[in-house]
């Protein structure tokens, strides 16, 4: 699945098509996990588990401490749930989580910056990210772009949130989102032309 490659190389996704599944997330599955529905939590998890780690991954840059974090945020909304107020945006609240649990691990860690770029290409288990091509605007995008640039470009590519839906979950206006957006794949694909990697 060419899910980064066909951002960076919009031609590619015509070669690759594939529908991209919306997650629709209802407000009320809050109230269902408080109530400690189990079948609730876990398909909210289910649903949710890829744009959790790829956020916490645009923030932290690490494999495991993305890991970490996802599973923390999961941890922290079933035993915060019975404190969501509907507000017409149930995944801001879930960003808000992982947001202020990947800052605080990037406080506590004594090495903040991450893996550098040669462990990222050493340590390709990321894991949603399996085709090679993938992996390689996955690692530039770690490692030339801002945070973000990196949330907003990752999120778009897997979760196929639009960028109206990425203002309004991250509380960042449209037109930074939009700029932020163009800027950070201007870079990208200048950084894999240089690699060579585009063609």
């Amino acid at each position: 699945m060419l899910m980064f490659y066909s951002v960076i190389d919009p031609g590619s996704q015509s070669k690759h098509s594939e529908h991209k599944n919306k997650v629709v997330i209802e407000e009320s599955i809050f109230r269902k996990i408080a109530e400690n529905d189990l079948v609730a939590f876990e398909e909210f998890y289910h649903s949710t588990e890829k744009i959790v780690y790829t956020f916490a991954l645009s923030i932290l840059k690490n494999h495991e401490d993305a890991l970490d974090v996802s599973q923390d945020t999961f941890l922290k909304i079933r035993s915060a749930a019975h404190l969501y107020r509907p507000m017409g945006k149930p995944m801001a609240w879930v960003f808000t989580i992982t947001r202020n649990l990947a800052m605080s691990k990037l406080r506590t860690k004594t090495r903040t910056e991450g893996l550098e770029v040669e462990d990222i290409e050493n340590n390709l288990n990321f894991s949603y990210v399996t085709d090679q091509e993938d992996k390689l605007v996955l690692q530039a995008t770690l490692s030339i772009l801002n945070e973000q640039e990196r949330g907003i470009i990752l999120l778009h590519a897997v979760s196929g949130f639009t960028h109206n839906e990425i203002a309004k979950n991250l509380g960042i206006p449209l037109s930074t989102v939009l700029s932020k957006y163009h800027r950070g794949l201007k870079k990208l694909r200048k950084h894999l032309i240089e690699q060579e990697v585009l063609s």
